[in-house]
C-alpha cells in the first residue's frame, strides 16, 4: 500500500505542477464569476441562466482537465519511458495504473472544489433586471486570485519552490476566504430590495458533477493506455456527447426490449443522472441525499468497469 500511495501522491503533485492545470483552474473560476456580471434582461430568469451556465462551465472544464491530466499522467510517461522505469521496480502494472487514477481523481477534486466556490459565489451575485453588479464581491474575489499568484511568486523567488503547484494550492485557500468574506461583508440585492442568500443546494449538485468527472477520468485514463492526447479528447468527447442524448437515442428503444439499444444504454454513461440544474430550476427546496448515494454507486460501478478495461489494456501494452 505504501507504493500505491507514493505513486498516487507523485501523480497528484505532477498534475498540479502542470501550467495548463493552473491555467484551466484560474480561467474557469474567473469565467464563472464573469457570468454573474453582465445584464442579461432575461425576463426575470437571470439567476437561473447564471446557475445553469456556471454549472456547465464546471462540467466542461472538468472534462478538459480529465483528458489533459490523464494524458499527462499516463500517455506521456509511456511515451517517454518513465512508466517502464517505474515498473522495473517491484510494482505491478495494475497497482501503477490504479494509483495513477487515484492521483488524477484527487487533482480533479481540487479543480472541482475551486470551481464550486465560483459557482456558489456567481449564483449569489446573480441579479435580475432591477439589480446591479456586486462590485465589492467582484473586487474581493479578484483580490483573492491576485493574492494567490503573489504568494506563489514570493515562494518561487525567495524559497525556490515550484510556482505552479504553490499557485494551485494558494488558489484553494484564497478563493475560499474571498467567497467567505463576500458572503459575510457584502450584500446582494434583487427586485424590491430583497437580499439574496447562498443556495447551498448547489453543493450536492457540484458533487454530482464531480462523480461524472471521475467517470470521465476513468475513461480518459483507459484511452491513454493506447492513445495520445488528441485522440483521447476525441473519444471522451464522443462519450460525453452521446451520453448526454442516450435517453433519446437508446432509452426509449431499450424500454421496448430492443437488445442493441439496451446494450448501448448500459455501456454509454448517462450524464443526465449527474445534472441536477433542471431540478433546481423547478424550484425544489430540498435535496435528497439518497439520490447522491445512488449516483455514487452508479459512479463506482461504471468507473470500476472502465478501470478494469484500462487495466487489461495496460497489462498488454508494450512499453519498451
Amino acid at each position: 500500500m505504501r507504493q500505491f500511495f507514493t505513486i498516487a501522491t507523485n501523480a497528484f503533485m505532477e498534475l498540479i505542477r502542470q501550467p495548463v492545470f493552473l491555467l484551466l483552474m484560474t480561467a474557469s473560476v474567473l469565467f464563472e464569476i464573469f457570468l454573474a456580471v453582465p445584464y442579461y434582461f432575461a425576463f426575470g430568469d437571470e439567476p437561473k441562466l447564471v446557475e445553469n451556465s456556471v454549472l456547465a462551465v464546471m462540467l466542461l472544464s472538468g472534462l478538459l482537465g480529465a483528458v489533459l491530466s490523464a494524458s499527462a499522467s499516463l500517455a506521456r510517461e509511456i511515451r517517454t519511458g518513465t512508466a517502464l522505469a517505474v515498473l522495473s521496480k517491484p510494482v505491478g502494472r495494475a497497482q501503477f495504473f490504479l494509483a495513477k487514477y487515484a492521483g488524477l481523481a484527487a487533482a480533479l477534486t481540487l479543480l472541482s472544489y475551486v470551481n464550486l466556490i465560483g459557482v456558489l459565489l456567481a449564483n449569489w451575485m446573480s441579479f435580475d433586471a432591477y439589480g446591479k453588479t456586486n462590485l465589492p464581491a467582484l473586487g474581493i474575489f479578484a483580490g483573492g486570485v491576485t493574492v494567490a499568484y503573489a504568494l506563489a511568486g514570493f515562494s518561487n523567488f525567495f524559497l525556490r519552490r515550484p510556482f505552479v503547484s504553490d499557485a494551485v494550492l494558494a488558489l484553494v485557500v484564497t478563493t475560499t476566504l474571498a467567497a467567505f468574506l463576500a458572503f459575510q461583508f457584502t450584500r446582494q440585492m434583487q427586485t424590491f430590495g430583497v437580499q439574496t442568500h447562498v443556495d447551498w443546494r448547489l453543493v450536492p449538485a457540484g458533487i454530482l458533477i464531480l462523480f461524472a468527472l471521475w467517470i470521465l477520468a476513468a475513461l480518459a485514463l483507459a484511452c491513454s493506455t493506447r492513445l495520445d492526447t488528441i485522440p483521447t479528447l476525441a473519444v471522451c468527447s464522443a462519450f460525453f456527447l452521446i451520453g448526454l442524448m442516450s435517453d433519446y437515442f437508446f432509452g426509449r428503444r431499450a424500454e421496448t426490449g430492443e437488445w442493441w439499444a439496451s446494450t448501448l444504454y448500459t455501456v454509454i454513461p448517462n450524464w443526465q443522472l449527474f445534472w441536477f440544474a433542471d431540478a433546481l430550476d423547478m424550484g425544489k427546496s430540498t435535496f435528497h441525499w439518497g439520490y447522491v448515494g445512488k449516483a455514487f454507486a452508479y459512479m463506482v460501478a461504471y468507473a470500476g468497469a472502465a478501470l478494469a478495461v484500462g487495466t487489461a489494456l495496460f497489462e498488454e501494452r508494450e512499453l519498451s
